[in-house]
């Protein structure tokens, strides 16, 4: 009752679960435990059926909207979350909170990119509660492609003028199949779902924290890479392709003629070679080339949705500042510097730990793994900071 608050950040993502648990002592974020499984699972499959974004909203689906019409979609729904599905997670879950030796009895939770409806609403000012909500459910409704009481929705006001007479709404919305999906899955592992939050929330509280300018992360997941335009420390938009650590994984495996259960391995090894041997064996411009194929789908998303968000009224005249690569592939050597020289600003790998304190001892391992858990770091932190 007496002890130091204490809070898990579960990431269910495509490339495994990662999770990590934190206790906040004297205002602190302390790392108390954390583990992951190394192998991939179907959470993208289990969300594919409610997916509902689209470009035109401020993403991108992996499915079409045509295709989503023409299945039976309660039908694929009641398969994906079946309670089989429900037994499989909860029992991967419950593994790695014992061999991690977790305490902590609540958690949060990420959303899948691909799982959240995404887009800024512009409204009138309202003074009364009721009109607010009465206009932004309306303005939604038009642009949702599944009946409202389908799904649980979450909005933020975005800072604006004090004088002016619209406001913008940020909005976030899920289908109600998967909150009860993951919220089964949890009671059955016996942990309490404080929240559920978008990835990009958590990505952003990590690697960005109250920076007011303009910035991406651009995370480059196992079957995915996402890409979060960040102002103000709010994620604004984010885009998503079919292209990740998967794909880079698959390039290595034909080039070196090796197994699978070897490329991961040596993706390490070769980041922790070249970066110590850099111009020596293998150069800058031979590493990009081989990565080429992964790599320049990256830049033209990136400047496409630079592009696209600059082009809006009253972004016409700023700049973005930096691009925080963060992600299981992100730690693959020159493709910070080359994704820096293209577009002339700042290009780093983004520390999820900064915020966190942990013992020195263990900074080398929390280094080699900080990208593939940034987004569960970001989950751990919410009301820590």
């Amino acid at each position: 009752m007496f002890g130091p608050k204490s809070i898990l950040g579960v990431d269910l993502g495509s490339g495994g679960i990662k999770l990590i648990e934190l206790h906040q002592q004297k205002h602190r974020p302390v790392l108390f435990t954390y583990g992951y499984t190394t192998g991939s699972q179907d959470m993208q499959k289990v969300t594919e059926v409610s997916q509902i974004n689209s470009r035109g909203t401020g993403g991108l689906i992996a499915v079409s909207e045509s295709e989503i019409k023409e299945a039976d979609s309660l039908k694929m729904e009641t398969l994906a979350y079946s309670a089989e599905n429900v037994d499989k997670y909860a029992y991967a879950l419950k593994t790695v909170y014992k061999d991690a030796r977790c305490k902590a009895k609540s958690a949060v939770v990420s959303l899948p990119v691909s799982a959240v409806f995404h887009s800024i609403v512009t409204m009138p000012k309202v003074a009364k509660k009721e009109e607010f909500n009465s206009i932004l459910r309306a303005e939604i409704q038009k642009l949702l492609p599944r009946p409202m009481d389908e799904l649980s929705l979450d909005y933020q006001i975005l800072p604006g003028p004090a004088d002016s007479k619209s406001q913008r709404v940020l909005v976030n919305a899920v289908s109600r199949a998967l909150v009860a999906f993951y919220t089964k899955v949890f009671q059955k592992v016996g942990i309490r779902l404080e929240a559920l939050e978008p990835e990009s929330t958590a990505l952003g509280r990590a690697l960005v924290g109250r920076d007011q300018s303009i910035s991406m992360i651009v995370d480059i997941g196992a079957q995915r890479t996402n890409f979060f335009i960040i102002d103000e420390a709010i994620p604004i938009t984010h885009h998503s392709i079919e292209m990740g650590g998967n794909r880079i994984s698959g390039i290595l495996k034909n080039i070196l003629q090796i197994d699978s259960s070897l490329v991961e391995q040596i993706k390490f090894d070769m980041s922790a070679f070249l970066e110590t041997a850099r111009n020596k064996v293998l150069s800058r411009e031979k590493f990009i080339e081989i990565l080429m194929p992964v790599v320049d789908p990256i830049v033209k998303e990136i400047e496409y949705s630079f592009g696209l968000y600059l082009s809006q009224a009253g972004n016409e005249n700023r700049r973005p500042e930096k691009i925080v690569l963060t992600g299981g592939a992100a730690m693959l050597p020159f493709v910070d510097e080359y994704i820096a020289q293209k577009f002339q600003m700042k290009c780093y790998v983004g520390d999820p730990w900064a915020r966190v304190v942990y013992q020195d001892g263990l900074k080398p391992v929390l280094h080699q793994i900080g990208s593939r858990m940034a987004v569960c770091i970001g989950l751990a932190l919410r009301n820590m900071l």
